[in-house]
């Protein structure tokens, strides 16, 4: 079999890492970008065999920059995405932007395929700039190249995340636990495992254009994602549903931190629902089944926060 070239934008995420691992236990051969090699190329240099992986730094992402690395791929992937703006317009940069170039190269190289990582849901939330930023994205690599798949995933978990590691730490010390929008915005979490078989399905048997909703096998809410990480760390902690004008003034102070608990963006996007929207294609249309479950998974590591640690154990009752 020929070794297909696959080049990964945001390969140090806890996707990238993941991804990079499978894609070269599979025999594929990676080159991994990232913007400071000596910060994140350890990381990535564990993640496959010798021959398999190739780190590149880029300082920027200009045109010329990203042409050498385009031109010699079959496949590329963009995982690159923020949660959080550190600087005017940084959204855009990274979600509209960038993906507008490397679909412009993409179709003038006429590589095999273009994945594109967005998020589920962002049609939807006008009112935030991540979401308009991400949708903007979506719509300049549908014009720009039509061999384009576009991954639309709920939110994606794993013990390397932001999601459940974050707010497990804040239940573990804080007695007060606030809930935004009465917690009844539903998701459809999946575990990082799920979403990176989906890529791997995607590479090797999907041949056109395609918008891909990723979603796991559960709809909860965000409350019962709560009660559901409170149980899983043994805590018990009072849920406090906050309005929405003291919700919105606590995200304007919370986003001054250097790594906010919640921004005002963020508290825009939480009250739209995070699930399949009925109008595109999920992989369990495609046959690709996402199995695990939350509960089950953050189990798995959620002795970190538990008291006792690794020797702790879950009461009878709660396992």
């Amino acid at each position: 079999m020929k070794h297909k070239e696959i080049l990964v934008f945001g390969a140090t995420g806890q996707i990238g890492r993941n991804l990079i691992r499978k894609l070269t236990k599979n025999n594929y051969k990676v080159t991994a970008v990232t913007r400071n090699i000596h910060t994140a190329g350890y990381i990535l240099k564990t993640q496959a065999n010798p021959g398999y992986l190739r780190v590149v730094e880029i300082k920027n992402f200009k045109t010329e920059t990203l042409e050498d690395l385009i031109k010699n791929c079959s496949i590329c992937i963009n995982l690159v995405g923020i949660l959080y703006e550190k600087k005017q317009n940084h959204f855009k940069t990274l979600h509209t932007d960038l993906p507008d170039l490397i679909s412009l190269l993409a179709n003038k190289f006429k590589i095999e395929k273009l994945i594109h990582l967005s998020a589920l849901g962002v049609e939807n939330a006008t009112d935030s700039k991540y979401a308009l930023s991400k949708f903007e994205g979506e719509k300049k690599i549908l014009k720009n190249f039509k061999q384009s798949i576009i991954l639309k995933p709920s939110i994606v978990y794993s013990v390397d995340d932001k999601f459940s590691t974050r707010f497990m730490t804040l239940l573990s010390r804080l007695p007060i636990m606030p809930i935004y929008y009465e917690g009844k915005t539903k998701f459809a979490p999946i575990h990082v495992t799920d979403l990176i078989e989906i890529i791997l399905q995607i590479i090797e048997k999907q041949k056109q254009s395609l918008i891909l909703e990723c979603i796991g096998p559960e709809t909860l809410t965000f409350k019962e994602i709560i009660l559901k990480l409170l149980k899983s760390i043994n805590k018990k902690r009072l849920l406090l549903p906050l309005p929405l004008p003291i919700a919105a003034l606590t995200a304007k102070f919370l986003q001054l931190l250097p790594n906010p608990l919640l921004t005002e963006d963020q508290l825009n996007l939480l009250k739209y629902d995070n699930i399949n929207s009925g109008i595109n294609k999920t992989n369990f249309d495609l046959g690709i089944l996402s199995k695990r479950k939350f509960e089950q998974e953050i189990n798995k590591y959620s002795f970190n926060w538990r008291t006792g640690g690794q020797f702790s154990k879950l009461n009878n009752s709660e396992k």
